[in-house]
Formats: C-alpha cells, sequence, structure tokens
C-alpha cells in the first residue's frame, strides 16, 4: 500500500548549536541557536531548490528532554503488563503473514548488499516452514525521507499499511541472524490484541550526557533495547504510536541515540509499556553453545571486504589549537599517531616541535567549520599525498587505526562515502543526518571532490563544522553512512552490555577518565594480527 501523504517544507531550519560541544552541566540545559544560512547564500539555495528536502514523510522526532524526568519504579501505566499476560499461549501457531520484518538498512552499497542477504535468508527459513512468508522490509528502500532510520516518522506508514492485517513489526539490524522457529515460538507466547515493546534490555550504571543525563537519580532503572538482538512492537502499540507522532510533534530536534529516544517515546513518561526483557532476543554469537534457547543472535561470518586498506591510503588530519598542544597532542603521540601513515595537525599557531599547521583560520571555541573546510581543501591539493581516504579526528578523539582499515575495507572509495557516528537534526521537519565530528569523520575522495565542487561553504568560521557539512551532503542527495563502532563520548558513558558485543574504533573526549588508559583497554591492540581477527570474527563487527 502506498506511503501517508507527505509534508512539503520549503524553509530551511533554524541552526542550533549541537549540545555535544558543551560541557556537561550546559549540555543538560539548553542548546543554543544558530543563526539560518542568508537567503543568497549557496547552501541556503541548494537547499531550498533541492527536492530531495522538499517532499518529506510526516513524521516527527522523539523527545530529548533537557531535564532530569521523574520516574518511579513502580508506576503503573495504562501500557504495562503482568506477569500472567506475559505468558498468555495462544491455541494457534502465528501465521508467519502476521509478521513484518524490518531490516534497518542504509543506502550505501555494502550496506544494500548486507541488507539483501538478510532478507534473502528470511524468506529462505520462511519457505522452509510454510508457503505464507512474512513481509520482509529495507528501510533505506520505503521513501526518500532522510529521517526514516529515526523509526518514528515510519510509524504512520507501517500502521496505515500492516496495521489492520498484521500482529508484530520486528525491527533487526543487518547483521542479525534469526531462527524463524524459534522467534515465532516467541512471538506466540504474547497476546497480540494488547501492546508489547520486546527486546534485548539495556541500561545505563550511571546518567549519561547522551541521555542527557535522563533518571539522573536511578538510571539502571529504565530499560531500552539492543538493536542488535532485534526489537518488536505489537500491531496496537504500533497503531497508537501513529496516531501520537501524527498529533503531537516532538519536542527535540536533535537524534542522537535512537535505541534509548525510541524506548522514551515509546514509555510516555509512564503511560505507555516499559520494555519487556525477552531472553530469546540475543546478542551471543551464532554458534555459540549458550545461544540454544535463542532466536536472535549475530552473524559470525565476516562480510566479503577482502583485505584491510593500507594505511597509505588513509590521510589523518587532527583539529588542535594552541592551548592543547601541551594537553591533548602527548596523549595522540603515546597512543595512536604511531600507526598512521600520513597525519598533520591543524592548528591557529605554527609549533614545529610536534609540528603543527596553521591553515590561517582563526581559532573558535567551538564549532570549526572554517578550519574542517580549509582541511577538505588542502586534502585536494597537492600540499598531501594523494589518498583515497581522509579521516578527520578531534585532538581528544582516541582511535584505532588498524581497526579502521579493515572497516574500510567494505567500502568503495570511488564512492562518495561518509562514514562515521549518524546523527540527526530535524528530520521531522525536512532536514538531515550528519556525522557527529568527536568519533571521526571518514571520507572518501570522492565525497570531497563532490563537497568541494557543489559550493558549499560555513556561514560562519564557529559554525559547528559536522552538522553544516550533514546540511551540505543533504542537500547533494548524497546519504550519511553510521557505523556504531564510532563513538562520541567516552565508554563510560554507554551500555556495558551495548560495547560488550563491539570491537570498538574510537571514543570522545578527556572529561574525568585517564585518556591513555582508556584506550590501552578498548582500542590497542598487542598484537596486528588481533586486530584484523577481531574485526573479521567478532561476534559484532556492525560493518
Amino acid at each position: 500500500m502506498g506511503m501517508p501523504p507527505r509534508q512539503s517544507t520549503n524553509t530551511l531550519p533554524v541552526f542550533r548549536e549541537t549540545m555535544k560541544r558543551e560541557s556537561p552541566v550546559v549540555f543538560s540545559q539548553k542548546a543554543h541557536a544558530l543563526r539560518a544560512f542568508s537567503t543568497n547564500s549557496t547552501a541556503s539555495r541548494m537547499l531550498s531548490n533541492n527536492p530531495h528536502i522538499g517532499h518529506k514523510v510526516a513524521g516527527c522526532l522523539l523527545l530529548l528532554s533537557l531535564f532530569l524526568i521523574n520516574f518511579s519504579a513502580g508506576s503503573s501505566g495504562k501500557g504495562s503488563q503482568s506477569q500472567d499476560d506475559m505468558h498468555v499461549i495462544h491455541n494457534s501457531q502465528l501465521d508467519l503473514r502476521e509478521i513484518v520484518f524490518v531490516i534497518q538498512s542504509q543506502s550505501n552499497s555494502f550496506h544494500v548488499r548486507q541488507a539483501e542477504r538478510r532478507r534473502a535468508d528470511l524468506l529462505k527459513q520462511a519457505h522452509s516452514l510454510t508457503e505464507k512468508p512474512p513481509v520482509v522490509l529495507l528501510l533505506h528502500s520505503l521513501s526518500d525521507n532522510e529521517g526514516d532510520w529515526s523509526i518514528l516518522p515510519l510509524l504512520p506508514y507501517l500502521s496505515h499499511s500492516f496495521g489492520k492485517n498484521s500482529s508484530w513489526i520486528v525491527f533487526l539490524e543487518e547483521e542479525t541472524n534469526v531462527k524463524m522457529n524459534k522467534l515465532v515460538q516467541v512471538l506466540t507466547k504474547f497476546d497480540t490484541n494488547k501492546e508489547w515493546f520486546l527486546g534485548k534490555p539495556l541500561h545505563d550504571e550511571e546518567s549519561t550526557i547522551i541521555h542527557h543525563y535522563a533518571f539522573a537519580e536511578n538510571p539502571s532503572i529504565f530499560k531500552y533495547p539492543d538493536f542488535a538482538a532485534a526489537w518488536a512492537v505489537s500491531a496496537p502499540l504500533v497503531v497508537r504510536l501513529a496516531d501520537k507522532v501524527r498529533n503531537e510533534p516532538l519536542k527535540s530536534d536533535f537524534t542522537i541515540d535512537l535505541k534509548h529516544e525510541v524506548a522514551l517515546y515509546i514509555w510516555d513518561n509512564g503511560n505507555g509499556p516499559h520494555l519487556t526483557a525477552v531472553p530469546e532476543l540475543c546478542t551471543e554469537p551464532e554458534d555459540s553453545p549458550q545461544t540454544q534457547h535463542c532466536a536472535t543472535t549475530l552473524s559470525t561470518e565476516p562480510p566479503p571486504c577482502g583485505e584491510p586498506v593500507n594505511k597509505e591510503d588513509i590521510f589523518v588530519a587532527v583539529k588542535t589549537c594552541r592551548k592543547f598542544h601541551s594537553e591533548r597532542v602527548p596523549v595522540i603521540k603515546k597512543t595512536w599517531e604511531k600507526d598512521a601513515f600520513s597525519l598533520e595537525y591543524y592548528s591557529d599557531h605554527a609549533d614545529p616541535s610536534i609540528p603543527t599547521i596553521d591553515l590561517g583560520v582563526p581559532n573558535t571555541e567551538r564549532g570549526h567549520c572554517g578550519k574542517t573546510f580549509a582541511i577538505l581543501q588542502r586534502f585536494l591539493s597537492s600540499s598531501v599525498p594523494n589518498t583515497k581516504w581522509l579521516l578527520v579526528v578531534d585532538d581528544d578523539t582516541l582511535i584505532s587505526l588498524s581497526r579502521l582499515q579493515v572497516l574500510l575495507s567494505c567500502y568503495n572509495p570511488s564512492e562518495p562515502v561518509c562514514l562515521g557516528e549518524r546523527y540527526g537534526y530535524g528530520l521531522s521537519q525536512g532536514g538531515y543526518s550528519y556525522i557527529t565530528g568527536g568519533g571521526g569523520m571518514v571520507f572518501s575522495r570522492e565525497a570531497v571532490v563532490r563537497l568541494l565542487n557543489s559550493g558549499c561553504k560555513c556561514y560562519s568560521n564557529d559554525a559547528p563544522d559536522d552538522m553544516v557539512l550533514g546540511m551540505c551532503l543533504n542537500a547533494l542527495g548524497l546519504p550519511v553512512t553510521h557505523s556504531p563502532l564510532f563513538h562520541q563520548a567516552r565508554p563510560e558513558d554507554y551500555a556495558r552490555d551495548f560495547l560488550a558485543h563491539q570491537v570498538p574504533i574510537s571514543f570522545h573526549k578527556h572529561w574525568n577518565i585517564d585518556p591513555i588508559a582508556v584506550f590501552n583497554k578498548w582500542l590497542k591492540d598487542d598484537l596486528r594480527a588481533e586486530a584484523s581477527d577481531g574485526l573479521n570474527k567478532s561476534a559484532k563487527t556492525e560493518l
């Protein structure tokens, strides 16, 4: 069935300073408004005239409260379930046609191939069980709406198309391996006339900046799903949430940690269902002896990506400034600098002892857009080696370059690849996705060429570079490719079980940590062979 009516917008959303750049106190209280591009600027004309932005699915972004959320563990909202409800066993087996699978796919060619393999596997399993297969959707192909990956804008479409003739919407990632018969057995336990939100629960050990310090008094009390294990919502819940999305615009512009934000939206201050833990939704490798009871596991077969890219193919640009030359740069030199073949430090002051290069752009307290665009221009000049990939990092970014070499083997540098941790701005209002800068931004040479040829520019030197780049990419119709192996924050800011099945590539910030100890624990590979083997054979590469 068709998509719901699309909402047309020809206005450029007003920029706001992304909260990740603020101190923890400021971050939890406000987001600074930024000036919009002037109407005669190149980027403004590109955005306002581009049909990719002008015709979007009417949707809403998730509420990201900047204030602490009052919560009581004993509260009983209208969607909470009793133990009796949880163990309802239907007399009849669940029909596969009652399940709609949504693979959280991306439009990059590598990810499309991965998602198509996952769909083929689901349909093959279904065919062995019945001649009546389920619906299997690839998220990236459902519409041209940039915000589809944030799930909530899709709910009206899912409700309209499947709300009456389906029982479950099951979301899974490209690497999530499904045992179809066991999943059906699990879903059969739940009364499909009720509202259900099922998944493998994660929780915060301490209040965290990426979750706006929600539930600060007891952060472990709120559970949200690990998307890698798959998660499911019942049709009645989808229908109600779709109505809410249509009728109640969200109060936040930013999409930062989707799994937490989706859970908050569903919970709805206690008026909706909590996440119900399902032990059969697992993130162990599929060949593990602990997975006999599991309906989902993580694929252990490495993607067909070939050998790691040569270190000579990656040019590393580090953004720094004079006041951090003695504080942050030494950390890089003691940790990951030795793994770079071509690396330059860009500062507001030329210091030959490091050395740093002054690009002629004055230092700014935040944003650094002028400096980043100067780096892009230098990357294409004869001043640096002609390399396939550009990595732009902050001076407080901790990164494993050897793991990045393995990851990049899955991507085609002749395509316009823009890779990192994806955030979203104004996705329900004709907004855009962007790579959050602190975790590292990776660009293929082709992507840099197209960016600069477009004429898109900073509207000020202190504009948020990652957000301006995101707006430019959106205007050009170039996708932002997400990898959860890049991290905008510290390891302490992520759920322990979430990191347990990752081989991370980066973390960011030195705040209240020993950055060298963090690098040695999370990112250092004592043997180079272990880095490649870890990414290719780990339970969860998330490539």
